[in-house]
């Protein structure tokens, strides 16, 4: 099997994945308003001040957010009030869980102040801390070294080559 890395400059990354995951989850305050969903959080105050940015950027990331279908407008009305929305995962939504548990992760290690991390999530049935691994379909934990780089359907060779 051909490792595309061996000839990098014979394709392009214009159709990349990780590109246009980004576009959809790349900005930090998706990335917290995600946290805040996986941990529960459905309402738009609450939102607003768990994520800490204003009321107008919080509406707009949300609705590019129902837009990109990882979360779901679900409409709710309070006994004497008007109704409202709240905010579900969908399941393009739930399924960014090892990603933000990978970077929760990593923050852990990396980037937490010397008293540690703010909040450790553990496994409801052993209390073992949660961590993001890198498996392949059959179950193998992977190392960085153990992966190739293969042509995709979507690759795009470059012209020439």
């Amino acid at each position: 099997m051909e490792d595309l890395r061996e000839d990098r400059d014979s394709w392009s990354s214009e159709n990349c994945s990780v590109a246009r995951a980004m576009d959809i989850v790349g900005s930090r305050s998706t990335v917290l308003i995600m946290r805040e969903a996986l941990l529960g959080t459905r309402r738009f105050d609450d939102f607003v001040r768990r994520v800490g940015v204003g009321e107008p950027a919080m509406a707009a990331r949300l609705k590019e957010m129902v837009a990109a279908n990882l979360l779901e407008r679900i409409p709710y009305r309070e006994p004497g009030q008007r109704t409202r929305h709240e905010y579900q995962l969908t399941r393009k939504g739930h399924e960014l869980l090892p990603v933000i548990t990978a970077l929760r992760n990593w923050g852990d290690t990396w980037a937490a102040d010397d008293a540690g991390p703010s909040v450790v999530a553990t496994h409801h049935d052993c209390g073992e801390p949660v961590r993001a691994v890198l498996r392949c379909a059959a179950g193998h934990e992977v190392e960085d070294g153990d992966i190739d780089i293969a042509a995709g359907p979507g690759l795009i060779r470059r012209s020439g080559r």
